[in-house]
């Protein structure tokens, strides 16, 4: 008698939006490629038009790549928005088992995991992303505290932070953690505080601590009018219950069933604006309490991956301590699929 043929189980992943900085030259042209629902982009269109922005598809579709013009907050969050939530409609074939992102990126995993319709998310992140730009309150550096092989450091990382709080009592001085990021802080701050930090601090890497470009002092305190603008335009009818879970910037989670709209309209808009964003502690939260087969990060761009895999280092998934047992354990079998880069993209959408 012929035995039936065993079902195979379906993978699982957690999958990751990305934020500011993700579009750039080599992203021209994403929306074209990968966006499959005209209906909503004319939709998305229509609403930049009334409020007096360049359309998407305008944008998306330039000649040439402006980094004036295409890193400027109010177009970078409507076109890094668009990018994922195409990203997350193309995965198949793969369980979704929650949904978190990186700073912006957490206005667009609301979306994915269900507590925003994609308008409503587009409303979100436009309008943030215009309010960032209009404001442009103070900017951010980004510094590691790991080594080229990934492995950590964490008492020079509390050197750092001490180092930061340091310049943060002297007059005139505002800087602060921006974004926990992997290896990575990302710092915020005003004038006097950066430049006090970028002279403090050795040159490491060949190339840090770099500057951000258009990049404003995100998470942290000096944020505090734009997150009151944000409440002000942004109503609680925009809102509702989460349909996967989400875990936030202090890696905490929202469940399905038991999430509070009102809660997380509060949070989006408040602590998530003028508080540090924990994004390592979001990552180990979603391996921990979710133990995924994969971690799919969504476009545009590819630069996430290494922050993803420091974070995993770092809470020492499946006995990972540096960057080439990382390497070694994702050529044996991907552990990590980036949606910007083809022959990961495949594997995330079956194409």
């Amino acid at each position: 008698m012929t035995q039936p043929l065993a079902q195979t189980r379906r993978k699982t992943a957690v999958l990751i939006c990305p934020g500011r900085g993700t579009y750039t030259k080599s992203e021209l042209g994403s929306l074209q490629r990968h966006f499959h629902d005209p209906g909503l982009m004319a939709e998305f269109d229509r609403r930049r038009q009334a409020a007096g922005q360049e359309t998407l598809t305008a944008l998306d579709g330039a000649a040439t790549y402006s980094v004036a013009k295409h890193t400027r907050g109010d177009n970078a969050s409507a076109l890094i928005y668009a990018c994922t939530l195409a990203d997350a409609r193309a995965v198949q074939g793969i369980d979704i088992v929650a949904v978190t992102g990186n700073s912006m990126g957490w206005y667009s995993a609301l979306a994915c995991g269900g507590a925003l319709s994609a308008e409503a998310g587009f409303e979100v992140v436009n309008t943030m992303g215009t309010l960032m730009q209009q404001h442009l309150i103070g900017g951010q550096l980004i510094y590691p505290f790991v080594d080229e092989d990934w492995r950590p450091n964490l008492a020079r990382k509390a050197e750092i932070l001490q180092l930061v709080a340091q310049i943060a009592e002297r007059p005139g001085h505002v800087l602060a953690l921006s974004i926990d990021l992997g290896g990575m802080l990302v710092l915020a701050g005003n004038e006097p505080g950066l430049k006090a930090f970028e002279a403090a601090v050795p040159p490491v890497q060949a190339r840090f601590p770099m500057r951000l470009a258009n990049h404003a002092a995100f998470h942290t305190a000096l944020q505090a009018p734009v997150a009151e603008a944000g409440r002000a335009r942004l109503p609680q009818t925009l809102f509702g219950a989460p349909q996967l879970p989400l875990i936030d910037g202090r890696g905490a989670i929202w469940w399905p069933g038991s999430s509070d709209p009102v809660a997380l309209r509060d949070y989006t808009l408040g602590h998530q604006v003028v508080e540090s964003y924990d994004f390592t502690r979001a990552i180990t939260t979603a391996a921990r309490e979710f133990a995924p087969d994969l971690f799919i990060i969504a476009g545009p761009g590819t630069t996430l991956g290494g922050a993803v895999a420091q974070a995993l280092i770092l809470g020492q998934w499946r006995g990972m301590q540096s960057k080439a047992d990382f390497q070694t354990r994702q050529e044996a079998e991907p552990l990590l699929l980036s949606m910007g880069l083809a022959s990961q993209r495949g594997l995330a959408t079956g194409g």
